[in-house]
């Protein structure tokens, strides 16, 4: 089997079955080029996949309908580009994550991804105007500097990040919740047609994956496991993007907290940050110099 026909496989399989590539590598280990996957036994691929055998059923019969299909192609025809964890253009920063995504499917400019200098900006969706000319005050040594600037295309704080770095003139790289035929919140539907022309999306689910309340926690990870270090702006004190900074802490990245004021609710997040040793800043300088170290 050449490498052609393992993608393929690879591709449906994930198709059928969009799950981090932790819980593939059993499968993995025990058929390594995923040419016997329509033979396994049933009850032995419900084992390996930790499913149901009803689900492991389902399973092989919907991977054979869709592994007869050129997947490239197929997602050709939509401009999506998707990278397996073993190619080339993957990012080697999310191997380090207990649950990498198995494939990550783009679209915009690839290059934005091979970028080393990336810097995760996230915060509330019930952001205030603090929040937005924070990032204006922050982003321009950093854009000097040609950091990619990572967010999650959610309303609030996500959407100035994107929005204030193309208004200076920088890049950035939104990662989805949901899969690229379907842009959560419809709001940012604008935003996202405007980043696929030069910026990037960058999703781990297939295309036709709509928006569930437990893939925004998944995507943290990817936010974070992309990025060198992450700015929070406003954030109440349980939130999803508290839980980001769980795993930027749990992955050894820098955490970067912008202080706001006391009679904020939407200050806590950061502040309770900074008392757990996240570094308080107000300029894009202090951010460089400890990316710098």
């Amino acid at each position: 089997m050449n490498n052609s026909q393992f993608i393929n496989r690879f591709l449906a399989l994930h198709y059928v079955f969009p799950v981090p590539l932790n819980k593939l590598q059993p499968l993995l280990e025990y058929d390594p080029k995923l040419d016997e996957l329509e033979k396994i036994p049933p009850y032995l691929l419900a084992k390996l996949c930790s499913i149901s055998l009803e689900r492991a059923n389902k399973l092989q019969k919907i991977f054979q309908e869709f592994v007869e299909i050129t997947m490239y192609q197929m997602y050709e025809k939509h401009s999506i580009i998707p990278i397996l964890f073993s190619d080339p253009n993957y990012p080697k920063s999310l191997l380090n994550l207990y649950d990498p995504p198995a494939v990550i499917y783009v679209k915009g400019k690839l290059e934005l991804l091979g970028n080393p200098k990336k810097l995760a900006i996230i915060g509330s969706r019930e952001a205030t105007e603090y929040t937005a000319e924070s990032i204006k005050t922050i982003l321009p040594p950093l854009i000097n500097e040609e950091y990619v600037i990572i967010s999650g295309l959610a309303k609030g704080a996500d959407t100035l990040a994107h929005e204030i770095t193309m208004s200076l003139g920088g890049k950035t790289i939104a990662v989805l919740g949901t899969g690229l035929f379907h842009v959560y919140p419809k709001q940012n539907l604008k935003l996202a047609n405007e980043m696929e022309q030069n910026q990037l999306l960058l999703t781990e689910y297939p295309p036709y994956i709509t928006p569930q309340k437990w893939n925004f926690p998944m995507r943290n990870r990817i936010i974070s496991g992309l990025s060198q270090g992450v700015v929070i702006t406003e954030a109440k004190k349980k939130s999803g993007t508290v839980s980001t900074m769980e795993h930027a802490l749990e992955n050894g990245k820098e955490i970067f907290a912008i202080p706001g004021s006391i009679h904020s609710p939407l200050s806590i997040g950061p502040h309770l940050l900074i008392l757990e040793g996240a570094k308080p800043v107000w300029n894009g300088h202090q951010i460089l110099e400890e990316l710098n170290k």
